[in-house]
């Protein structure tokens, strides 16, 4: 049954040779590692390995092109050389109950079913790739071709993981030269607490690793100290790890989705695997024990189990095997550590049994019901191989455990040979809780249940030992340090536990690391019992971030109702709170001498809490919001707090100086009819007083009015409408770089914009980061010196960070970005001394902590060149192209037009053009502004020198010419689907597509937004038919109304579409394959 994609491996022939000559290092490693330890990632069980005559050495030594992944302790550099290794097969197997064969489906990579004498063929293939150890991998620094033998391993010694804390040398900090990008991310708080979390504890270091957003986290519980795994755009999905703890694979799902090894010693990734389907990735892996295999399971609808030879080749696996879409997602893999031949993988519903060799693989899939055994099976966790038996367990959701065994033929003929045909031999009630973790260490059965408690069995299910008083939440996984030496033997002055025989041995394991389903992760000391709780994160989205005004703490509040001040220069937390269940923390903001934290809750609550203590200052929370409070901020004197709530409506409260509680109900105003994007607090600049200002999606500027202001009586000083077609999106006071003060937001078009303070006149667009959505909040970053320091601005969009250089300009060398959580980021702060960023991921539940480099974001914009060469990049064709030389020249005739295109005077030309030429000129270039877009423009640079010079600009030349058609165009250019989505609101359905009835349409044109008269409308109608002279009155042209009316009726149809709209009226032939509608494709 080859599979197509299975190709053999370009040095299969050397693996081949090998076999014939196993080697003695890979029987040393089985040898020396005797007891060992469990693999976490899946819960993928390594059982115990004797040297026996029983012993199947299949373990090999992974491969790198450079060294070679065994065990990294020093201890085995004084070991003694490995025995030649047994190949005896073991024949004592136990006898099975009688049972009925239930119908097993029996399918081949291609997916159908297989049955007589096919299947019995097939049967033989594999059988061969079992008797044999697997090959070790040839290095060419391990083995010896020329005589066939394995020369003694050089192992480095392991170091330790690398740090981005500061220099022990020195005594410098590094931060802002560590990284060639403007931002680095160098911390994570939280956890994905649906991947489970791995062990990488040795004899060296006490480490775990977790996964956090789409990075991963090797994390020194010891030491504090944290190294990010950075390479994946998507969330992590999956990871798994070897049985020395050194290789690590990390998988994502998702477009352009990889599968990384790293090796955990250095942090380096050693392998990627890439995926090119679009719904490609990965939901489960598998390393073997030895490394040199990792299996994954794809996330595709109709998912792929792959077998890689990792060390080799990162293109193509050396098997696969396609699974039928009724079987579930298989979520759980898991090699058998005595024969790695052999693998298992179970949904919710099925079970899979797998059988493999270099290039082909067959599994089985059989079926289990309620009615089977008369008694419900539940939902299957995960699977293990039973040790020294050709048995598999699987744990159910109702605490039951399935024992699968070798599918026997009727003439009870002894089978030597393990098969992957295996059946329901019988259900086990193991306890009343249902069972999450399933796998082993040492010769024991280890389970983790709802309840918290991890017990452990011998191989005949007997229990052995059981803990109970963790107190960590549901077990959803359960990973074992590795110590190659480990003898279960109790040593003097050691303090474990007693097991549960009538002997009450002294229950000796290696130590291991417990996760929960509630983002707890523990670490547990066997000797003494020693219980440490790692971390205590949230399990909930995470929305709620601010930093102190004047210290290294930072707030984190999610919808799990956990507050936590976190010191991030000494990665402590100094104080947290636990809400109850119905207090989802949804913002929360300090006030600016730091005393205070304002906390808004899902439920529409405010609550003031002490910085230190986290202790209510008010005797009951403020409940004036019915709807979650989404934005909560402080004035510059802390006189005032605002809220925004999802009524649309701010509530204000003040500063009560002679009374118990700190701050007092002042009023609320619903100023606005959509979602409030932003509010802010301001000064008055002749009073220092404080201003309040709310932004809605209304596209409405709304300040009130704090000083006139009485309770339950806020009133507002204006309101105005600051966009025509765009949302805004946030809003934040521009740094004082310039002499006028202005209030810059950005919208839905990729624009900044800059507003005067005081008149709310648009002074300024500018062209924002284009990195695939919108800027969605930003953030000025704090300097020591507001007036004399460079200013930068931070910003995200929907999954990204970014930094930005100020002035804006436009110019895009000035804006970088970087993934900052796939699944979206949702809050953004800046530290207050303007070195770190901290972003929310949101529903991810974790905040990265990004240190700044500005010493990247200015080498950045420099080599993007300077003056006008970046915003020669953004015209089509470039500074040589065809756009810029159309340009000049309209440039020129715009002179001729404003001295008169009829003039015979001896012609003045300039290097400018008036400003009243400039819609002229833009809509040449396609370009087509409205009414308000024009005004917009033509003010931005009337009075671009105005505070200045105190005088007005009456022109413009090519070069500012040119920044402002860059700034002020569609970011993407004309975007056929508004006018689409127009005639989808306005029109009704024909058969030629959505039509407006001509009369309807003259109707809008006239009465509706940018309304024209009825002479404009007839002037530009008809020269659009082609019935006037090109360019119309602009042209200087003569217009004769008298016959308009006329030729509208015989010209214009009485249904218009929008593709005749398009393609006749206004000429645009480029809308045509975008204007197709569904009735004319089908």
């Amino acid at each position: 049954m080859a599979d197509e994609e299975g190709k053999k491996s370009p040095v299969q022939d050397k693996d081949e040779a090998a076999e014939k000559a196993p080697s003695p290092a890979g029987e040393k490693q089985a040898e020396d590692t005797a007891p060992k330890d469990e693999e976490t990632t899946e819960q993928k069980p390594n059982e115990e390995k004797e040297v026996t005559e029983e012993t199947k050495p299949d373990q090999a030594e992974p491969k790198t092109e450079t060294e070679e992944p065994e065990k990294q302790e020093e201890t085995q550099k004084e070991e003694k050389e490995a025995e030649p290794p047994k190949t005896a097969e073991s024949e004592s197997k136990q006898e099975e109950e009688k049972a009925a064969e239930p119908a097993s489906d029996r399918r081949s990579p291609e997916g159908g079913t297989e049955t007589g004498a096919q299947s019995e063929q097939q049967t033989v293939d594999t059988q061969q790739s079992v008797k044999l150890p697997s090959p070790p991998p040839n290095t060419e620094t391990v083995q010896d071709q020329g005589q066939g033998q394995d020369a003694p391993a050089v192992i480095p010694t392991a170091p330790k993981i690398p740090s981005p804390e500061k220099s022990e040398v020195t005594g410098e900090g590094l931060e802002g030269t560590m990284s060639t990008t403007a931002l680095n991310v160098i911390w994570s708080f939280g956890l994905n607490r649906n991947i489970p979390v791995l062990n990488l504890t040795d004899n060296s270091r006490k480490l775990i690793m977790y996964a956090c957003a789409h990075v991963g986290v090797l994390y020194d519980f010891e030491k504090n100290r944290q190294h990010i795994l950075q390479g994946h755009i998507n969330p992590l999905t999956s990871t798994c790890v070897s049985e020395d703890k050194r290789w690590l694979a990390t998988g994502d799902k998702g477009q352009d989705a990889t599968v990384i090894v790293w090796d955990t010693y250095t942090g380096v990734p050693v392998q990627t695997i890439f995926d090119t389907n679009p719904n490609g990735g990965v939901v489960a892996m598998a390393m073997t024990p030895d490394a040199r295999y990792l299996a994954t399971l794809s996330a595709a609808p109709t998912q792929v189990l792959s077998i890689w030879n990792w060390t080799v080749d990162g293109d193509t696996p050396l098997c696969t095997a396609e699974l039928n879409p009724s079987y579930g997602v298989q979520s759980f893999i898991h090699f058998n550590p005595d024969d790695i031949h052999f693998l298992v993988s179970n949904s919710d519903s099925q079970v899979i049994f797998y059988q493999w060799s270099d290039n082909h693989m067959e599994y089985f899939a059989p079926p289990l019901t309620d009615q089977d055994f008369n008694k419900p099976v539940g939902r299957y966790s995960q699977s293990i191989f039973q040790k020294n038996s050709t048995r598999v367990l699987t744990s159910t959701s109702i605490g039951n455990l399935v024992v699968w065994d070798t599918n026997k033929p009727l003439t009870k003929l002894k089978n030597a040979q393990p098969s992957a045909d295996k059946k329901a031999l019988k259900i086990i009630r193991l306890q009343e809780r249902g069972i999450n973790v399933l796998t082993t260490t040492e010769n024991f059965i280890v389970v983790g249940d709802m309840a918290g408690h991890v017990k452990f069995f011998d191989q005949s299910l007997k229990l052995v030992h059981w803990y109970q008083d963790f107190h960590l939440g549901p077990v959803t996984s359960i990973t074992f340090a590795f110590y190659p030496n480990f003898e279960p033997v109790a040593k003097e002055g050691t303090n474990y536990p007693p097991d549960a025989t009538i002997e009450a041995r002294k229950f000796v394991i290696k130590d291991f690391v417990v996760g929960s389903s509630i983002a707890i992760f523990g670490s547990v000391t066997a000797d003494g019992t020693k219980v440490k709780v790692i971390h205590r994160e949230h399990d909930s989205a995470i929305h709620a971030l601010a930093s102190h005004p004047s210290m290294p703490y930072v707030v984190i509040g999610s919808y799990s109702g956990l507050l936590k001040i976190w010191d991030y220069e000494n990665k402590q937390v100094m104080v947290s709170r636990q809400f109850d269940k119905n207090s989802l923390i949804r913002c929360c903001a300090f006030d600016p001498k730091g005393a205070y934290i304002a906390v808004g809750f899902v439920n529409g609550s405010v609550r003031v809490l002490d910085s230190i203590t986290l202790e209510d200052q008010t005797a009951e929370p403020f409940r004036y919001a019915r709807y979650s409070i989404t934005h909560i901020a402080f004035s510059h004197n802390s006189q005032y707090l605002a809220t925004a709530d999802g009524e649309y409506t701010i509530s204000v409260f003040k500063r009560q100086h002679l009374h118990d509680d700190p701050y007092g109900y002042l009023g609320r105003y619903r100023a606005h009819y959509k979602d409030i994007q932003d509010i802010i607090f301001g000064v008055h600049l002749d009073s220092n007083q404080p201003r309040l200002l709310s932004l809605g999606k209304d596209r409405v500027l709304v300040e009130y009015d704090l000083e006139n202001s009485t309770k339950d009586c806020l009133k507002i000083t204006s309101s105005d409408r600051i966009e025509q077609s765009a949302v805004p999106q946030c809003l934040t006071w521009y740094p004082p770089i310039t002499k006028e003060h202005f209030i810059v937001t950005t919208n839905d078009q990729y624009k900044f914009k800059l507003y005067n303070a005081t008149t709310k006149m648009c002074r300024k667009t500018l062209l924002g980061p284009t990195y695939g959505s919108p800027i969605k909040k930003i953030a000025i970053v704090p300097t020591k010196d507001p007036i004399k320091d460079k200013r930068y601005l931070a910003y995200i969009t929907d999954d990204k960070i970014g930094l930005h250089i100020l002035p804006l300009c436009g110019n895009p060398h000035d804006a970088m970005a970087l993934i900052g959580h796939p699944a979206g980021v949702s809050n953004l702060v800046c530290s207050y001394d303007g070195k770190y960023l901290f972003s929310a991921g949101g529903t991810d539940a974790s905040v990265h902590m990004w240190e700044i480099n500005i010493n990247a974001l200015e080498a950045q914009s420099k080599l993007g060149g300077e003056d006008l060469i970046p915003f020669y990049g953004l015209l089509d064709g470039g500074r040589e192209g065809e756009l810029f030389a159309e340009l000049e020249d309209y440039f020129y005739y715009a002179q001729i037009r404003s001295q008169g295109v009829n003039a015979m005077e001896r012609r003045e030309l300039s290097v400018k053009i008036p400003l009243t030429e400039v819609p002229y000129v833009m809509r040449a270039m396609g370009f087509y502004p409205s009414e308000q877009e024009i005004e917009d423009m033509l003010n931005e640079v009337k009075f671009s020198r105005y505070v200045e010079t105190g005088q007005y600009v009456e022109d413009i030349d090519l070069g500012d010419f040119i920044k402002l058609y860059i700034n002020h165009r569609p970011a993407f250019g004309l975007d056929p689907q508004k006018l689409v989505h127009a005639f989808q609101t306005l029109g009704v359905p024909s058969t030629q597509g959505n039509a407006i009835e001509r009369g309807y349409l003259l109707d809008l044109l006239q009465t509706k937004g940018e309304h024209m008269t009825e002479y404009e409308l007839a002037e530009y109608l008809t020269t659009l038919l082609g019935f006037n002279a090109e360019g119309g009155s602009s042209e200087l042209q003569e217009f004769d109304s008298s016959t308009a009316g006329d030729i509208i009726d015989q010209n214009l149809p009485v249904n218009v579409t929008e593709e005749m709209f398009a393609n006749e009226i206004l000429g645009f032939s480029m809308y045509k394959d975008a204007l197709v509608t569904p009735q004319q494709a089908s």
